[in-house]
């Protein structure tokens, strides 16, 4: 997203466009708050919906300077630069001295590595190979740069193009912009089916959103003369955009075909009010919400940075979900944004700070060289240890371990967002043994992180492994995952147990309350079938990964500051599973929850002399704690 335009001889302001940007900003916001999130699941499409505003300010001032003989590479650089660089440094400033002081070394080493990325406007490159299933968003305080990398390489390019068409077939720049625009939508649809971490981040999947914006600044169509026939059109268009951000999901294949209804609405709006006022239009241009136009830039800017402080604690305390918590986040944000768009974006733009050509280009090169030398040094310097405990240090470390997520045999019989049901190894996955018992261990990364354990604690059985991320293993998935969660479940219950038989069937899933009722009529189901059962209850989770939440408590001499951040509604969870298990399904249930945390407190360290955590993160058993877990549960007879 790019800041507001304004007045300008070549354009006639639009106050509904920025009220438009507050609609797209403000559902960005809300998706990305945790205690409003569930109420938007939809929000992201805010920044499609800037794609396109972008598309149609910058394309129109374009080719207002084209026809008029005026269009220069040069001078369109340095409107982006003056429009976009001086509030993304100041931000990218602020926010690495906040990561300083507040991350542990391993973590300040990823973070500039991001700043690299986002100084040179490669975000989107660098969070797409770091978009794993266990890469957290909220451990990346730059992961929503992403949509300004992808921007700024659009911008790069384009003008290069339209030089070229000019070139080479002169009079085709609208019949060009056409078939580019038709190109990157089809590729989009293509790539969002076959790769979706890939065409969320890709440029060539979102440009054509951006060139839907230059197609309405090109006038295809014919204006709109009828009052009806515009206020129709901006209705549904801030339907399509409403619907889009209620009914869609983070498990929506998107952009491909789905970003197609934001856009759309985003371009109905826009092309209806170039033909006069509207009842959408005059909505959008009340002065509160012009004004959060005004200021959305900066405000995308900084929220996402305070939200994710507020998640490791810098923000009023560690509790991400609490409300107080939010609040205070949303509020710091305004502010911040109110300020930069004040004294940042203002005065660079159009006030005293208004640079041009060559003192524009090397302050530009100065700061974002500035930027470049503290990422370099951080890195040498393996993130500053000496700030904190060496004991601090040493748990730290543990951050993320990818030893522990490589025992989950991913990508091959566990399937996550990176990769496809097609890459399922049904040979090495589900391998019957005629030798041993033969047991199926089947859910969501739950299930993936006991593979390893279970097979070393029971050497007689045979454990057979179907994972999928986000998959809750079953019937009736469709409502619960993804496309590939269903194919893998399909699979299981519909090809695979019918035509073999398992001596045991092992569940183990990120369970809530809403699975209850789905997994009452699975035990039905396996007790129709003569299919022994076995149910692994919830683990203990926490709202900030587990050697960071140990690390504080090593910093500030809290020795009960990881146990305070638990989630207290897994226990009665838990117990509400296993009473079930028990009187109503009589299957067999194993209490992970039971076998770490008791009365008195949880068991935090896999090695307490070693100082290594039982997770890797929120809610994932480490190698060294995935074994213990699992031996104690073998020691105690529980297991089958």
């Amino acid at each position: 997203m790019t800041n507001p335009t304004g007045k300008s001889a070549r354009l006639n302001y639009r106050p509904d466009i920025d009220g438009l940007r507050a609609v797209a900003v403000l559902a960005v916001v809300i998706f990305h708050m945790p205690t409003l999130s569930r109420h938007l699941l939809g929000g992201y499409v805010g920044v499609d919906v800037f794609f396109v505003i972008s598309g149609y300010l910058i394309s129109s001032v374009i080719f207002s300077e084209i026809a008029n003989g005026q269009f220069s590479v040069e001078s369109f650089y340095e409107r982006r630069i003056r429009r976009i660089f001086p509030a993304l440094t100041c931000m990218l400033a602020l926010i690495s001295v906040a990561a300083y002081f507040a991350l542990f070394p391993p973590e300040l080493e990823t973070y500039v590595k991001s700043l690299l990325a986002a100084t040179l406007s490669a975000s989107n490159f660098y969070f797409w190979q770091h978009s794993g299933y266990f890469d957290s968003p909220l451990s990346n305080l730059l992961l929503h740069t992403w949509s300004l990398a992808v921007e700024e390489q659009f911008y790069i390019l384009f003008p290069i193009f339209l030089i070229i068409v000019r070139r080479f077939f002169p009079g085709k720049i609208r019949l060009g912009v056409l078939v580019l625009a038709a190109v990157s939508f089809a590729i989009s649809i293509v790539v969002t089916r076959r790769d979706p971490s890939s065409s969320f981040y890709m440029p060539y999947t979102r440009a054509w959103e951006l060139l839907l914006g230059t197609i309405l600044s090109l006038h295809f169509l014919p204006p709109m003369r009828s009052a009806m026939l515009r206020n129709l059109a901006t209705i549904s268009g801030l339907a399509a955009i409403a619907i889009s951000c209620f009914l869609y999901s983070p498990a929506t294949p998107f952009p491909g075909l789905a970003a197609a209804l934001p856009c759309l609405g985003a371009a109905l709006i826009i092309g209806a009010g170039e033909a006069g006022p509207t009842y959408v239009g005059k909505l959008l241009s009340l002065r509160p919400v012009v004004f959060v136009g005004l200021i959305s830039y900066s405000l995308y800017l900084w929220h996402w940075p305070l939200i994710v402080l507020q998640s490791k604690g810098v923000i009023y305390g560690n509790r991400g979900s609490h409300v107080l918590g939010t609040a205070l986040v949303l509020a710091l944000s305004f502010l911040l944004a109110i300020l930069s768009w004040r004294f940042v974006e203002r005065p660079f733009r159009s006030g005293p700070l208004r640079l041009a050509g060559g003192p524009l280009f090397r302050l530009a090169a100065v700061t974002s060289g500035a930027l470049v030398v503290f990422a370099l040094v951080v890195i040498v310097a393996r993130g500053f240890p000496s700030r904190f405990p060496p004991q601090a240090d040493e748990v730290a470390s543990y951050i993320d371990a990818k030893e522990s997520i490589s025992l989950t045999r991913l990508g091959s019989c566990f399937i996550t967002s990176t990769n496809r049901f097609s890459d399922f190894d049904v040979n090495k996955c589900l391998h019957m043994d005629p030798a041993r018992k033969n047991y199926l261990l089947l859910g969501d990364s739950h299930s993936a992180m006991l593979w390893h354990s279970l097979s070393a604690a029971l050497p007689d059985r045979n454990i057979m492994q179907a994972s999928a991320s986000g998959c809750k293993p079953i019937m009736g998935t469709q409502k619960l995952g993804s496309a590939d969660c269903v194919r893998v479940m399909n699979f299981i219950y519909n090809d695979f147990l019918p035509n073999h038989r398992v001596d045991y069937l092992l569940l183990a899933g990120r369970w809530s309350s809403a699975d209850i009722p789905a997994l009452s009529k699975l035990v039905a189901w396996t007790k129709e079938n003569n299919l022994p059962l076995v149910i692994f209850g919830p683990t203990q989770e926490y709202d900030d990964l587990l050697p960071r939440l140990l690390a504080y408590s090593i910093t500030r001499s809290d020795p009960e500051y990881a146990y305070k951040h638990r989630d207290l509604a897994l226990a009665p969870l838990d117990q509400q599973l296993q009473d079930l298990a028990a009187n109503v399904w009589h299957v067999q249930y194993i209490s992970l929850l039971q076998a770490v945390c008791q009365r008195d407190g949880c068991v935090e360290y896999a090695d307490q002399q070693k100082k290594v955590p039982l997770m890797f993160d929120r809610d994932h058993f480490s190698e060294q704690g995935s074994e213990l877990v699992v031996s104690s549960l073998s020691a105690s007879h529980q297991l089958p």
